[in-house]
């Protein structure tokens, strides 16, 4: 008797089992590295998906950010090579093609080597990087280059604290077929009244303040991008007037690319941009591939 209670017992723990398989559904399908360059991670269900097509312009079209263009796309190239490379911060004034340059430099080394896969994950997913890096580590065939844009944290935010433990500090650290990029409109990922604050209220403010400032320390290259002159200005949207075509006499466009940035109250290459596509439009001209 006792062997037939004990059966029934396995046999309808058996039957949960499957019932709670089938509500779980089946395991996210395994991404498919080396028919797409570029993929986008999801924490909700731990799983990439493959982007066809990547938001981005040529390398060649990013203008007056050459210093550190040369510096990240040599970085990039050392780690698709194998070598020793660091993760990047990519900090400084807004509309100055920090996420766009991470984009086009990983369009320019893969398209030498086709192993270099380029991940972004959301701000919010940040606490989920370890089951990335996981998913990373069971690659070693593929470089994975993980893109994190417009990455800062708030006051009540510990979340930091994860991607400083995944970048460096954990057990088992930073895969390594993997390296970090990140963009952020602050150098030290977090506001200037939240550090104060920190220092102000701590019963220790310079270890509070080391606590809080160490994070952007586990990037080794801090690139920065600062607002740009006018000839540089002129520069970017003379590059884009050429690449696609746009007709119309030079100096009659610099007038009105500078009455443009006049009226939004500064310069960047965001601001080239728009003013291209309104030219563009006014001139009946179509941004094909851009």
């Amino acid at each position: 008797m006792a062997g037939e209670a004990e059966q029934q017992i396995v046999e309808r723990l058996e039957r949960i089992a499957k019932a709670l398989e089938r509500l779980a559904g089946a395991p996210p399908a395994a991404p498919d590295f080396g028919a797409h360059a570029a993929f986008v991670w999801h924490a909700a269900g731990n799983r990439l998906s493959e982007v066809v097509k990547v938001n981005r312009v040529e390398l060649d079209l990013l203008k007056g950010i050459d210093q550190v263009r040369d510096i990240l796309l040599e970085n990039t190239r050392r780690f698709a090579d194998g070598l020793p490379a660091n993760n990047a911060l990519l900090w400084g004034a807004r509309g100055m093609g920090k996420s766009s340059l991470v984009k086009a430099v990983h369009a320019d080394v893969d398209r030498g080597s086709g192993r270099l896969k380029l991940i972004e994950i959301h701000r919010e997913d940040i606490e989920a990087l370890p089951e990335l890096m996981a998913i990373i580590r069971k690659q070693p065939q593929w470089k994975f280059l993980v893109f994190c844009d417009d990455l800062s944290f708030d006051a009540a935010d510990t979340s930091y604290k994860s991607l400083k433990a995944a970048l460096e500090g954990g057990i088992e650290g930073r895969p390594e077929n993997m390296i970090f990029y990140a963009t952020s409109n602050r150098r030290h990922l977090l506001p200037r009244d939240m550090i104060e604050n920190e220092r102000s209220t701590a019963i220790n403010p310079s270890e509070a303040v080391q606590e809080k400032v160490s994070l952007s320390d586990r990037f080794g290259l801090w690139l920065g991008f600062h607002h740009c002159s006018q000839a540089d200005y002129l520069a970017m949207v003379d590059a884009y007037v050429d690449y696609f075509g746009i007709p119309g006499e030079p100096a009659a466009i610099h007038a009105a690319a500078v009455e443009w940035q006049a009226t939004r109250g500064a310069r960047s290459g965001r601001v080239a941009w728009q003013f291209v596509q309104d030219l563009a439009g006014r001139k009946g001209v179509r941004l094909t591939g851009h």
